[in-house]
């Protein structure tokens, strides 16, 4: 070995977390690297907090598989006080025998017991000083943790809170770009913000009920969530007498319409360059979404007359979420729909313009579909 090659010799046992991965990826490798010092840790996973909502929902894990016993969850996080009680004391929470919650009624808690955890350390995620979310590690050992563990795990710990920051930054990024982008041309947004908030909470209701047999983790998930209101932002390149126009548009009119996917997908290609976000791992949903939406199942829609499976799922999520707000909404030139019939036209339309099995997963939610309209209310206009 040459001298040249002895300065070489050591290899970065994090290299892998530059690379271009899903933070599920990152977490899983990096759970690979902590268990070579402590292989009792069994489970990483991350939740993230919902601000508007007061939800916890499940982010991302390291466990393979369908071994991870809280996937596609999400709970209000006021029914949860053991982890509040992290929050208000700004503090990790560390439980070396899970047994003392063995009375537990919450299914999060359950779940856990069920797949034989034993010990928890969970630590709170912070971004400038607001509470984002958790990190847990867990152990199907008791009374694993110890005080030089726990100061080793706090490093690891702060590490994933940087991953998870900085992808969330990136996420948030890429929307303000979009909006900006939107908001500085002469369309005017004719969608409210209850409109936005509405049509990602069923995208993700929607995406939540098919997740597992669509193979959809819950990184992706939140994804379709966030990316879901964006799918219009190609009509910032439709003129105003179109776009605006209160009466039915001609044949010469709506082929002008039909331009705005192909326009979106045009418009986050170049906001991805300008920010140098490329590389970010579910750049594609975006992508997907504001290019694919208006693709329908019998392939009679545009721009690209996919059919079917052809289309993803992503994109077949986000038309149901966005036809079926856009009917119980109002509008200018129509009254809200009752929910009741709103939900037969989805049928109607389901194995012809719109997906099937995305209309079901909405329709087997009404209760939930409820809940979002009463927590996302248009103003009234006086």
């Amino acid at each position: 070995m040459s001298q040249e090659e002895d300065l070489f010799i050591h290899q970065d046992t994090l290299a892998k977390l530059h690379e271009n991965l899903p933070l599920t990826e990152k977490l899983s490798f990096l759970h690979q690297v902590i268990r070579q010092d402590f292989p009792f840790i069994d489970r990483l996973a991350i939740a993230l907090f919902d601000e508007k909502t007061e939800i916890l929902k499940t982010y991302a894990h390291s466990t393979e598989g369908n071994d991870s016993p809280v996937t596609t969850y999400e709970a209000p996080l006021s029914a949860a006080p053991s982890l509040r009680a992290i929050i208000e004391h700004r503090r990790p929470r560390l439980v070396q025998d899970l047994n003392i919650f063995d009375k537990g009624t919450q299914e999060h808690t359950q779940r856990v017991a069920t797949k034989g955890y034993k010990a928890s350390y969970t630590m709170p995620l912070y971004q400038s000083g607001t509470f984002i979310g958790f990190l847990f590690f867990n152990s199907l050992q008791a009374h694993p943790f110890e005080p030089k563990i726990l100061r080793q795990l706090d490093i690891y710990g702060h590490l994933i809170a940087l991953m998870v920051i900085n992808e969330l930054t990136a996420i948030r990024t890429l929307l303000a770009a979009v909006r900006a982008a939107r908001s500085m041309t002469h369309y005017r947004d004719l969608e409210t913000g209850s409109h936005i908030d509405r049509t990602a909470h069923y995208a993700r209701l929607i995406a939540r009920e098919l997740a597992s047999s669509y193979n959809i983790t819950d990184e992706q998930i939140e994804h379709i969530f966030l990316f879901s209101p964006m799918h219009d932002v190609g009509k910032i390149g439709i003129p105003d007498n179109i776009l605006r126009k209160p009466g039915k548009l001609d044949e010469a009119e709506f082929d002008v319409m039909k331009t705005h996917p192909a326009k979106g997908r045009e418009i986050i290609d170049a906001v991805l360059e300008d920010f140098s976000l490329e590389t970010f791992g579910h750049a594609n949903i975006l992508r997907n979404i504001a290019e694919f939406h208006h693709e329908a199942i019998d392939g009679s829609g545009y721009p690209n007359g996919l059919k079917g499976d052809e289309i993803p799922i992503e994109a077949r999520i986000s038309a149901v979420a966005d036809v079926f707000d856009a009917l119980t909404s109002r509008r200018t030139y129509k009254a809200p729909w009752e929910n009741e019939k709103a939900f037969a036209m989805l049928r109607k339309m389901s194995n012809a313009k719109l997906d099937y099995d995305c209309v079901e997963a909405l329709l087997k939610n009404t209760d939930k579909v409820l809940e979002i309209q009463q927590c996302f209310r248009d103003e009234e206009i006086v």
